[in-house]
């Protein structure tokens, strides 16, 4: 898939030089890479390294103001967080829940182990808050894309330090300044269908805050706070492959992000006092 910004825009490293602004770049255009040809990922694996070996391979590079967006499984997988269902003992409430609804007890037990708590749950469905702030499905306990038939793929402990050890890795093997996104597959409230989500970010700000700016009318923006971490995260699934593809990885080029060192993939969370669908 092709989009990019123009070559000359490229070279002036045009990387949000103004605040939130887009004025420098001019033929907006963006790429996106899917990374392909990288091995199974296993517990131990510098995860960074292969992804840095995979675009060399595949005449793709890593280049400077790169944006990488890596599904959280094979982060989950190169961390060793992976449970084998064998292992789990499940509680009374997690059994009684299995056999109402045909589930797999230590699987349901699983998702309770990695909630804060249970925000809604109804025709054998858990939408849970993790223990990181997220409100998901399962908690985000993902059974596709892990090797053998009884590991699932838990989140990774801490997301966003997981994209900034990534992010350190490359830029100590490459040379250059990328920022990392860390993605998961998230439901949306009253939408079908899934789309990609930021639950870790690096080296980036996860929302582009326009507030203050002026419409083509000269109006001014009183409520205009962008989601570009999930939105990059949505773009890069188009070329990520979430079934048989081995595709775990994306490298979008040319979009000039808002940058950042303390930013947090939290910042996109919603306060419950803020959320009119809990």
């Amino acid at each position: 898939m092709r989009h990019g910004w123009s070559e000359a825009a490229q070279k002036k490293e045009v990387i949000c030089t103004k605040k939130d602004s887009y004025e420098l770049v001019k033929n907006p255009m963006i790429q996106i890479f899917g990374v392909k040809g990288l091995p199974i990922v296993e517990d131990g694996d510098n995860l960074a390294k292969l992804i840095c070996d995979a675009a060399q391979r595949q005449r793709t590079p890593i280049q400077e103001g790169d944006i990488l967006v890596i599904t959280h499984v094979v982060v989950s997988r190169a961390e060793g967080n992976v449970v084998n269902l064998d292992s789990v003992v499940p509680s009374d409430f997690a059994r009684d829940f299995a056999q109402r609804f045909d589930k797999d007890p230590a699987l349901i037990e699983t998702i309770l182990r990695e909630s804060r708590s249970i925000v809604r749950m109804g025709d054998g469905k858990l939408i849970t808050e993790t223990k990181h702030g997220f409100i998901c499905a399962n908690a985000g306990v993902d059974q596709s894309n892990v090797p053998e038939e009884r590991n699932v793929a838990l989140l990774p402990e801490n997301p966003d330090r997981s994209a900034q050890r990534i992010r350190r890795e490359i830029g100590r093997l490459m040379g250059k300044e990328v920022a990392v996104i860390i993605s998961d597959t998230h439901g949306r409230p009253l939408r079908e269908g899934e789309i990609n989500v930021a639950i870790g970010v690096a080296g980036i700000r996860p929302i582009r805050d326009r507030r203050g700016e002026k419409d083509l009318f000269g109006r001014v923006l009183r409520v205009k706070q962008t989601a570009i971490a999930d939105e990059l995260c949505s773009a890069a699934e188009l070329v990520v492959g979430q079934a048989s593809e081995g595709i775990p990885v994306a490298i979008i080029r040319g979009y000039p992000y808002p940058k950042s060192e303390e930013a947090k993939a939290t910042e996109l969370t919603r306060p419950r006092e803020k959320d009119l669908f809990i």
